[in-house]
């Protein structure tokens, strides 16, 4: 197990080092708030990526955004979203999230799937990345809504408790899929494998939802507590959403009218 969680640790460095760096040697007055306590020291020539995006670059920045400076950003990284999945081998559940915030609000967000693909054959492209901005989109996929009239619930795979699923229970689901990592549940949600997003539990970060929220929201999904709060993500704020997670790509509401009360009592925001 040690074992597992070392390889976790090395590869949760290494990339949020590379990300974190490389964010500011291009942007250094951004905030940038990652996952792992990393030491300040010098990070490697070869970890810092200094390219860009041509096709990125192209699209017209949202009016509402071209005035922003850039000390009023902030980066939120989470370098390995599923770890645990990633330890054991479930490679298809691990992303990197990316997020960017102006005001507390999600506004734009980067989830990578490194492993995409990864069981299709050797002549399979691996890997992808989806990303969005409000206002503008989101791209690297296919926007699919879940099938009409069903419920299929998507939530944790490694937390799950009796609150967690007391809650999904009185959903009255038609299908409950588990997989790990909130980049990879916002997937399903964007993809139409899962309506609905529902985590009643403490213990996911603010460097998990916020790029999957700007993603989600940029094509007309919601997310929010399981109270229906809005996450803020300006610097300041506690990194644990304590309230849980409830997410749609359509019908939101229908979904956050049938939360339990006993189960938002069990959680305070």
């Amino acid at each position: 197990q040690t074992g597992a969680n070392d390889l976790q640790t090395k590869a949760d460095r290494m990339v949020q080092m590379s990300i974190c760096a490389s964010l500011a040697r291009k942007f250094p007055k951004v905030t940038i708030i990652g996952e792992e306590e990393l030491p300040p020291h010098d990070v490697a020539e070869e970890l810092i990526e200094d390219g860009h995006c041509e096709e990125i670059l192209k699209k017209p920045c949202p009016p509402q955004y071209t005035g922003i400076k850039e000390e009023e950003l902030v980066i939120w990284v989470d370098p390995l979203d599923g770890t645990k999945e990633y330890t054991e081998g479930l490679l298809d559940h691990v992303t990197v999230l990316i997020g960017i915030a102006y005001g507390g609000k999600a506004i734009a967000g980067v989830i990578n799937q490194p492993y995409y693909n990864y069981e299709a054959g050797a002549d399979a492209v691996l890997g992808r990345t989806i990303w969005g901005v409000l206002g503008m989109g989101a791209f690297g996929f296919e926007l699919t809504e879940a099938p009409a009239g069903k419920h299929i619930i998507v939530t944790t795979r490694s937390h799950s408790s009796a609150l967690v699923n007391d809650c999904i229970t009185a959903l009255k689901p038609d299908t409950v899929i588990r997989v790990g990592g909130a980049g990879n549940k916002i997937i399903q949600l964007i993809e139409g494998k899962a309506s609905a997003y529902v985590f009643a539990s403490p213990g996911c970060k603010k460097w998990d939802t916020c790029a999957p929220e700007a993603i989600l929201h940029a094509v007309g999904g919601k997310i929010t507590d399981i109270h229906g709060n809005s996450f803020h993500y300006n610097k300041e704020v506690k990194h644990m959403n304590s309230a849980g997670v409830l997410a749609a790509l359509r019908n939101y509401d229908y979904y956050a009218s049938r939360i339990p009360n006993t189960v938002k009592q069990s959680l305070v925001p």
